[in-house]
């Protein structure tokens, strides 16, 4: 390990918070009202039986079992554990001078990782796609130590770094003239497909699950323009291909049209943001099967925030010119039958409110039922993980959220978390 990664994890190990293990233990949840994502059925009075992290059986309530935990939620209606698709957890956000990144260090790093974490799991959500973060592996350490039960988040699939070109959207931009920047905020720069395949190998035999590729400029990176492409489509292929060697897939930044329509053709499993899509990129993605995974809550954020907080000019025109195109290009792609995950950049918001998001996807054309979908068993069918995740069925994870209120009628009470399991562990929301 080096000197980085055991200074993150000694870090991580002062936030100690023991999640006891199973030994066999049976717990029984007295569910009140049991939703069904996969069906759209709610069943009532259920008992969901849990044996070492996974659901063994599920029944119609009938009394306490004996010797088993019962776990009352009878008073609720109990969804899957949520999932949100684009994360970073791993890293400081939001702020208004970039330079913020560099003026940290990996303890401080490790430090706000593990808090974000926490709210992130407490806000109900048990799974996270950690999509990037500056400081190179953070998110690889942060994962291992909630794996190791080191610190309380949820179950985090992480992208190690971005794959980028020089000054591009994964890059650190908008630095005073001469300011350097250390090689571990650089491992993904790559600049033609050598480098990129070079540092794809790299990522993902230093424990990335996935590869994050920067296809075009950003909203929040300085110098760059979130329509202009930033990889041709052969060198986004070879990010796919070199992916596929270890067995996994390339999430892609993209959000104007020329750059999803070559990260679509290239293979890449997902499109994140896909502010600027057109009609023509729209049906690609139908075609390919490509999933889409758009932010559509943070434009109102960054022009809230952001302007209070004084956040360049550039960044504010730049998140105008993306937030309304999104919003339709997002309509128009439930309408086409796109695949759609859930994910909301959480890092430019403060991390906890993710479930903000529901009633904005509900507004710009899903039901709430799909909207719920996309957190739950099509965000686990984009990481391939649907027997493990995504449900609650026998053989699943165990992974649980209580509501008071009947989310399928109003999805805005999925902000208003009353318990949550993960992996079969009741979480502190305390």
């Amino acid at each position: 390990m080096t000197v980085r990664a055991c200074l993150l994890s000694a870090a991580l190990v002062s936030l100690v918070s023991a999640f006891p293990a199973q030994g066999g233990e049976r717990t029984v949840v007295r569910a009140g009202h049991l939703l069904d994502v996969e069906s759209g059925k709610v069943g009532d009075d259920q008992a969901v039986s849990i044996e070492d992290g996974r659901i063994v059986a599920i029944a119609a309530w009938s009394g306490a079992p004996a010797g088993a935990k019962v776990l009352d939620w009878s008073a609720y209606t109990v969804v899957p554990g949520l999932m949100d698709m684009h994360t970073h957890i791993a890293d400081e956000g939001p702020y208004a001078d970039p330079a913020t990144p560099l003026k940290s260090n990996p303890g401080r790093d490790a430090l706000i990782g593990a808090k974000n974490a926490r709210d992130t799991l407490r806000a109900g959500f048990t799974t996270v796609r950690d999509v990037g973060v500056y400081r190179g592996l953070a998110d690889v350490v942060l994962r291992d130590a909630i794996n190791a039960g080191l610190v309380p988040g949820p179950r985090m699939f992480v992208a190690g770094a971005y794959i980028t070109i020089s000054g591009g959207g994964g890059e650190i931009t908008g630095l005073p003239a001469g300011t350097a920047v250390p090689p571990e905020f650089r491992l993904g720069v790559s600049n033609n497909e050598a480098e990129i395949r070079q540092h794809v190998d790299y990522l993902l035999d230093h424990g990335a699950d996935f590869i994050k590729l920067i296809a075009t400029g950003a909203v929040l990176a300085a110098g760059t323009e979130p329509g202009q492409s930033e990889y041709t489509e052969a060198q986004i292929r070879a990010a796919v291909d070199e992916a596929a060697k270890h067995g996994t897939f390339v999430a892609a930044h993209a959000h104007g049209a020329e750059g999803i329509k070559r990260a679509v053709r290239a293979g890449v499993r997902s499109i994140e943001h896909g502010s600027l899509m057109d009609d023509e990129s729209i049906a690609l993605m139908k075609q390919y099967g490509t999933w889409l995974d758009a932010d559509i809550y943070n434009g109102d954020y960054i022009d809230t925030v952001g302007r209070a907080d004084g956040w360049s000019e550039e960044i504010l025109r730049k998140n105008l010119e993306t937030t309304e195109a999104q919003r339709q290009g997002f309509r128009k792609a439930v309408k086409a039958g796109v695949n759609i995950s859930f994910g909301t950049d959480s890092g430019v918001y403060p991390h906890g409110d993710n479930a903000r998001q529901f009633a904005y996807m509900v507004k710009y054309g899903m039901t709430p039922l799909q909207a719920i979908q996309s957190a739950t068993i099509s965000s686990a069918r984009l990481l391939d993980k649907e027997k493990d995740l995504g449900s609650i069925a026998v053989g699943k994870f165990a992974d649980m959220v209580a509501v008071e209120c009947d989310p399928l009628k109003d999805v805005e009470c999925l902000r208003k978390v009353r318990g949550v399991v993960k992996a079969g562990q009741p979480v502190s929301l305390d």
